[in-house]
C-alpha cells in the first residue's frame, strides 16, 4: 500500500532528515520525497501492514511542518474521478 501526502518541505535537507527520522520510527515503511512536484510530495510504502495517516501527520507536525494526505484522483476523458 502507498498513502501519497502534500507537504510543506521545500528544502532537500529538511527532506532527507525527515526521511532518516521515519525510517529509525517507522520500520514498516520506505519514505521519499518528490520536492519537484508542485504539492512537495512524500510517499510512503507500506512494506508490512500500515500506520493510520494522522501518525505519520502528527509526526511531520513534531519537526514543524505540515502534510495532508492526497486523495486517489483518476482522470477519464476530462472527468476526474476520486
Amino acid at each position: 500500500m502507498i498513502e501519497v501526502f502534500k507537504t510543506n518541505v521545500f528544502e532537500q535537507d529538511h527532506a532527507e532528515m525527515l526521511i532518516v527520522q521515519l525510517h529509525k520510527t517507522f520500520l514498516e515503511i520506505k519514505a521519499n520525497f518528490d520536492l519537484e512536484d508542485c504539492d512537495n510530495i512524500l510517499r510512503i510504502k507500506y512494506t508490512t501492514g500500515s500506520i493510520q495517516p494522522a501518525i505519520l501527520i502528527n509526526f511531520l507536525k513534531d519537526f514543524g511542518f505540515d502534510a495532508e494526505v492526497l486523495p486517489d484522483t483518476v482522470s477519464l476523458g476530462g472527468k476526474l474521478f476520486l
